[in-house]
């Protein structure tokens, strides 16, 4: 975090402090969802339970998001920046230390799924109110800094996934694990959002806002346009690979390719890595061919990445599969976001419709992959996610920012 007093005032806080505070945000949301993915093979010994029934277990997420979705916005004008997200991270440890107690120590699926509830409501809702303040940092700073915060996420991701492998390597409990970072997410938390705004916006900009009635209409008739629509087919497909990575990479390296759990673990560091790294660098792509293209590209390298995981088994081929599989996730979410937000009249809405429909398929994708496992090996669900990329691929014209469609 930068120096200095953490801003009090509800108007203007200081930039730099407010940046980073809402980035060290994105970056606990990063390793929180990636706490359990290298340690999924040892989640499943310990609960004694197959692939379909981690599927379910790991559909808690999903559940638990859904409600945290809905209730972010109320929840973050009740409490404000500063107590809303700050309270959500505490949930979101809460629920990290419930996983590791009821997998580890009770070897319980019912309390074990009720740890991912717990979590998937708070990274719902923080993910919701962190966004909401990444965009009100952009505003006071008149720069673009979305981007980065989001890549502060997958930071995150690759922190989490290096402690999980780490873990694994060296033998240490799951439960040991996951209180660590019980602790980690709620001291980190605590201190990043000191520096947020405390209160609620000024009456001016509260004003400026459309009434509730006219929100929702605007967001229910985004469900109607065709365009809208098919960003949200690429957000589909892109976050659809990414949650499956997140939730069944390691297993899928070690059941699929044979590979040992700390080498399972392994590529999950990789894989945030590269989409990490792709993140970051994506912006002068972008600028140089346009939001179309550079989705296409990135899809068509995560097909190229999804069928040599896949099909092959060198080593190295699987770790390039897994490298340019995350290459082809990363800039769908970011770009269609953009995408959507410049399509027409009422932005919030039509962001609000594609965001939902990505966000249910990174977190309920997973547990449709954990459900086909069941009837096929686990490598072979992943074709879902090649078709899903491909479609995505066709979709992608959508982005494309010479036609304004209304709400």
């Amino acid at each position: 975090m930068s120096g200095g007093e953490p801003p009090t005032v509800v108007g203007t806080p200081a930039v730099g402090p407010w940046r980073n505070a809402v980035m060290a945000a994105f970056a606990l949301g990063g390793v929180a969802v990636s706490t359990w993915g290298p340690r999924l093979p040892q989640l499943r010994a310990d609960l004694g339970v197959d692939n379909a029934a981690i599927g379910l277990v790991l559909a808690g997420v999903t559940v638990g998001s859904v409600s945290g979705l809905g209730l972010a916005s109320a929840l973050l004008s009740w409490l404000g920046p500063r107590r809303g997200i700050g309270a959500m991270l505490w949930l979101v440890a809460v629920g990290i230390g419930v996983i590791g107690s009821g997998a580890g120590l009770a070897h319980s699926v019912a309390l074990t799924t009720a740890g991912f509830i717990v979590v998937g409501f708070g990274i719902g809702a923080v993910d919701v109110m962190i966004n909401v303040e990444g965009a009100a940092v952009e505003r006071a700073a008149e720069k673009t800094w979305m981007p980065l915060m989001h890549a502060a996420w997958s930071a995150g991701a690759v922190a989490g996934a290096g402690i999980g492998a780490c873990c694994a390597a060296l033998g240490i409990a799951l439960e040991w694990q996951f209180l660590g970072e019980t602790v980690l997410v709620a001291a980190a938390g605590t201190v990043a959002v000191r520096f947020l705004p405390v209160g609620l916006p000024d009456a001016d900009a509260v004003a400026e806002r459309p009434p509730i009635r006219g929100r929702i209409s605007g967001w229910l008739r985004g469900w109607t346009d065709a365009r809208l629509l098919l960003i949200g087919l690429v957000m589909l497909g892109v976050e659809l690979g990414e949650g499956t990575a997140n939730s069944w990479l390691s297993l899928a390296v070690r059941d699929g390719h044979h590979r040992t759990d700390a080498v399972a673990a392994g590529f999950l560091v990789v894989f945030a890595a590269s989409e990490t790294i792709a993140r970051v660098a994506g912006g002068p792509l972008v600028d140089r061919v346009g939001r179309v293209r550079a989705v296409q590209v990135t899809a068509a390298l995560g097909v190229t990445g999804l069928l040599l995981f896949i099909l092959t088994g060198p080593f190295w081929l699987i770790l390039l599969g897994t490298v340019l599989w995350a290459v082809g996730v990363s800039m769908g979410f970011p770009l269609g976001m953009s995408a959507a937000a410049d399509s027409g009249p009422n932005p919030a809405a039509r962001v609000s419709v594609v965001a939902s429909i990505g966000y249910l398929a990174n977190l309920g994708g997973p547990p449709a992959i954990g459900f086909l496992s069941r009837s096929t090996r686990l490598l072979d669900a992943l074709w879902l996610v090649v078709a899903l990329l491909v479609v995505g691929f066709v979709a992608a014209r959508a982005l494309r920012t010479d036609r304004h469609a209304e709400i």
